[in-house]
């Protein structure tokens, strides 16, 4: 196979993945549904950008997309511009975003009646995991489809997982998600405590975070929500739509998931507050105004 690939969706995360894989020596053509950021990828990265998905995709080997939801997915990979009219047989759809796993189960159908592969690939590592190609991606597909998208998502991962069919990574990202909102409530339960209690919160967490209490989150966000600090990272209104996804599909399985629930009613008092475009960690937010 070549390596005349293409990405769809530049938000904070398709920009520098798109980036890895051109820089990865493959010959990579963007859309994104703002042109100007597309002509903008294309000049600092070299590559090339196309008016529609479809355009993006003619030829090639590999289609990325990263983008919003379900619907934005659908809209991209469906109809006469969609990415799917433009792919050849035998090439191979890569959906990083993180949707429902009943969107990636239609989506990877209608791509097998057309003999193109399709693996559901949501990743995790925010922003800064994006733009040090260093993300973590669980992957939902055949392990035929997996083998062939293991050399270009290697360009922008440090970990590619398959979890089983397709379906399989969108419910893994759930378990992903599910587990931040719960860390997260603690930790900010936590960081209010011991500012309410009179305690250097810095000293406190540079101690438990050597200890059984240490976590991703704590490591890298507790400086922020002690300084009140939130203009960065992955915003509250994606993190609802993602609970959303959570709890609708734990309803359809009969999962459990009372602590999301109220996590996720938590989020939305932040979103009341005006935060929704704040990083998630902003939950602390909450705690401060009802104190």
């Amino acid at each position: 196979m070549s390596k005349k690939a293409a990405f769809i969706g530049l938000g904070v995360m398709g920009y520098p993945m798109a980036g890895y894989m051109q820089k990865a020596g493959y010959d990579v053509t963007v859309y994104n549904r703002t042109t100007a950021k597309a002509e903008k990828w294309a000049a600092e990265y070299g590559g090339s950008f196309a008016a529609t998905p479809r355009e993006a995709s003619e030829g090639a080997d590999f289609v990325m997309a990263c983008v919003g939801n379900d619907d934005d997915l659908r809209s991209v990979v469906l109809g006469a511009d969609g990415a799917l009219a433009g792919m050849k047989e035998g090439s191979l759809f890569v959906d990083h975003t993180t949707a429902s796993s009943e969107v990636a189960r239609e989506l990877a159908a209608v791509a097998a009646e057309k003999g193109i592969g399709f693996l559901d690939a949501p990743v995790s590592g925010g922003q800064a995991g994006a733009e040090n190609g260093v993300l973590t991606v669980m992957c939902g597909g055949s392990e035929a489809d997996f083998n062939r998208a293991v050399e270009p998502v290697d360009a922008y991962s440090q970990a590619f997982k398959l979890m089983g069919d397709v379906g399989a990574g969108q419910l893994a990202k759930m378990v992903n998600q599910i587990c931040i909102a719960g860390v997260l409530q603690g930790l900010s339960e936590g960081i209010h405590f011991g500012q309410k209690a009179g305690l250097d919160v810095e000293k406190v967490i540079e101690v438990i975070s050597k200890g059984a209490a240490q976590s991703w989150q704590m490591e890298n966000r507790y400086k922020t929500m002690i300084a009140d600090e939130f203009d960065f990272g992955f915003a509250v209104d994606w993190m609802r739509k993602d609970l959303g996804i959570c709890l609708e599909t734990a309803n359809q399985i009969g999962a459990s998931l009372p602590n999301t629930a109220l996590v996720d009613q938590y989020y939305k008092d932040v979103q009341n507050m005006g935060g929704g475009r704040n990083d998630t960690s902003s939950l602390i937010r909450r705690l401060r105004k009802l104190s």
